[in-house]
């Protein structure tokens, strides 16, 4: 029985899209429409294949997925076997919310597995913290308003930028919402949505997709405080956005486009994978690396390099745009 729906959620990626090659589904895109189908059936048994399937991934996506359907006792089984396939061949997912997942787990693991877990996690760093999950899915905690630019911020007093951020806070409120999960831009402005907290080296994990519906969809990832990994509607080629989703867009010296297209249709999910160390960036797209250690140059004052640590901000203006999965792993030197 496995096999034949295995072979139905086959048949199904590429009837929700067409477009996709045998060369373009990638374990990351693999995610997002096994993630699709299993959202558009109530069957216990398709959502254990499509979970099952997702094992074969190996991604952190895939991962914390099969994570959020243990609580659910119809796909319990199916999630934990899921979570050790995953965790069982990539030891490097290890930090603070596997552990604690592996370990609940584990009276829901064969003997043989369970042994294999338990040394798992006796080999794991029990200080190694992780991929930390940014958005809950629920409210906005953990993030706030954008208030200048990192220059101007440093040249405020403490009393101003208080004041400056709760008036910030406010607007940023109007202009980002959560809905169904997801942390979604319903703006005019160009008010970016920012973590609280500052990161200097990380890897960020986050899917985006754009409402195909809107008028000229644009968005983007700022790092450090700065802009930025381009999110595009590809269609829009009087901007020049047929060069695709990825790029260090305002960069001038060092390269701004991506090297490939690698965006899915308008309207669908793409997940982004972004590495940052020093002061040079590299960029997955769905599965794809389209930036290879660029340089991202500093926006705001292009004589120096760019901020040691700053803020992640999310970026958004022209229609909406939605935002979910969002993961960061800090990299200690």
């Amino acid at each position: 029985m496995l096999h034949k729906l295995a072979g139905i959620m086959m048949s199904a990626f590429f009837v929700l899209c067409p477009t996709l090659s045998a060369q373009t589904l990638t374990p990351e895109n693999q995610v997002l429409y096994l993630r699709h189908i299993f959202e558009q059936t109530s069957d216990t048994e398709e959502r254990n294949a499509v979970l099952t399937l997702m094992a074969n991934t190996g991604t952190y996506q895939a991962l914390t997925f099969a994570t959020s359907q243990l609580q659910y006792e119809e796909t319990a089984y199916t999630a934990a076997q899921t979570v050790w396939t995953i965790l069982g061949n990539h030891p490097e997912y290890n930090g603070t919310d596997t552990r604690q997942t592996l370990t609940a787990i584990l009276p829901m693991l064969s003997f043989k597995q369970r042994n294999k877990a338990k040394n798992w996690l006796k080999a794991a760093n029990p200080d190694e913290e992780g991929f930390v999950c940014l958005f809950n899915g629920k409210d906005l905690e953990g993030w706030k308003g954008l208030v200048e630019n990192p220059i101007k911020r440093a040249k405020m007093s403490k009393e101003e930028l208080a004041l400056a951020q709760a008036k910030a806070d406010e607007l940023m409120k109007k202009d980002w919402i959560v809905e169904n999960g997801e942390l979604v831009y319903i703006g005019h402005g160009w008010d970016n949505i920012c973590t609280v907290k500052d990161y200097a080296d990380f890897e960020l994990l986050v899917d985006w997709r754009l409402d195909p519906n809107g008028k000229e969809p644009d968005a983007g990832v700022y790092l450090r405080g700065a802009p930025q990994v381009q999110i595009w509607d590809i269609r829009r080629t009087n901007v020049g956005a047929q060069v695709g989703s990825g790029g260090l867009y305002n960069n001038q010296k060092n390269r701004s486009t991506p090297t490939s297209v690698e965006d899915n249709k308008l309207g669908e999910w793409n997940t982004f994978r972004i590495i940052m160390k020093g002061e040079k960036v590299t960029v997955w797209l769905n599965g794809v690396k389209v930036v290879d250690d660029v340089v991202l140059e500093n926006y705001w004052d292009r004589k120096q390099p760019i901020f040691p640590k700053d803020q992640i901000e999310m970026q958004a203006h022209g229609s909406r745009c939605y935002f979910r999965n969002i993961y960061v792993r800090e990299i200690k030197n």
